[in-house]
């Protein structure tokens, strides 16, 4: 049996994050259908968080629910149906979402420490200043907005390993993440078609195998960034600085625009 161990802050989140738990065992965790949901949520006083912690909302159809910043740490909502929910400023760490459908979903502030978001959908959702660290693999954020996200790696737990935003082969076309921190985010195989990342913060980010095609990457920190075979067609290179990046195999670079460019590779 799995205990149900509250959050205190990152070092227990990594830890129970660390837990493997199949989907099919949630003992410990209290399930709740979408009327339990909206009751609790209701019964919050004024100002406070609805508490929502480490309960099994899995499958259910909580579509454009407002959570009213709820407390849903370590929550499990794997295959849930959140489109068009409101879950801004909701704390989400440690919580499990994979494949749930969060399209057009608000998250504006929410803290997703340590979560596991594999596989979900959030087209055309609203992160903006959302703080994201965890898993994302073959999540889809096209549309999605990313603006002004804390979704930099934790330097503070580089004992237990280091804690980064994991975007691998992400959909993330047309998506904006401008003036964010992705710092040693790893976004490898991911398409980033379209997107703009005007002035994010990318040091130390993984690029590997990704398209970039016709990406807004002006202003943008890539120093030391990876960004072996990546396609940079037609991408928006303006005073971006990609000094010490690994460009190992990119691709059309030739096409890129690059004024003021730092860290090219001298013709």
């Amino acid at each position: 049996m799995h205990s149900v161990l509250r959050v205190t802050g990152y070092a227990s989140a990594l830890l129970i994050a660390s837990f493997a738990i199949s989907a099919a065992e949630w003992e410990g965790y209290e399930r709740l259908d979408r009327e339990q949901v909206i009751e609790r949520i209701k019964a919050a006083p004024e100002g406070a968080r609805p508490d929502l912690y480490a309960k099994n909302l899995s499958d259910l159809d909580l579509a454009g629910v407002d959570f009213r910043a709820a407390n849903l740490s370590a929550a499990v909502l794997n295959g849930a149906k959140l489109a068009r929910a409101k879950l801004d400023r909701c704390q989400l760490n440690v919580s499990f979402l994979q494949n749930a459908d969060l399209a057009g979903a608000s998250l504006r502030e929410a803290v997703l420490f340590s979560a596991q978001v594999q596989g979900s959908t959030l087209k055309d959702a609203d992160l903006a200043g959302a703080r994201l660290i965890g898993d994302y693999r073959d999540a889809d954020f096209s549309g999605a907005t990313l603006t002004n996200v804390n979704g930099a790696a934790d330097m503070k737990n580089q004992s237990m390993g280091l804690m980064r935003t994991n975007m691998v082969s992400a959909t993330l076309i047309e998506a904006d993440l401008s003036h964010s921190d992705f710092s040693r985010a790893n976004f490898s195989f991911s398409d980033l078609t379209r997107a703009k990342l005007v002035g994010t913060k990318l040091y130390r980010a993984d690029f590997s195998g990704a398209v970039l095609a016709e990406a807004d990457l002006s202003e943008a920190d890539l120093r030391d960034a990876t960004l072996i075979d990546a396609d940079l067609s037609r991408a928006n290179l303006t005073n971006t600085d990609l000094t010490g990046a690994e460009l190992r195999g990119v691709k059309g670079l030739d096409s890129a625009i690059k004024r003021g460019t730092k860290g090219l590779p001298v013709e």
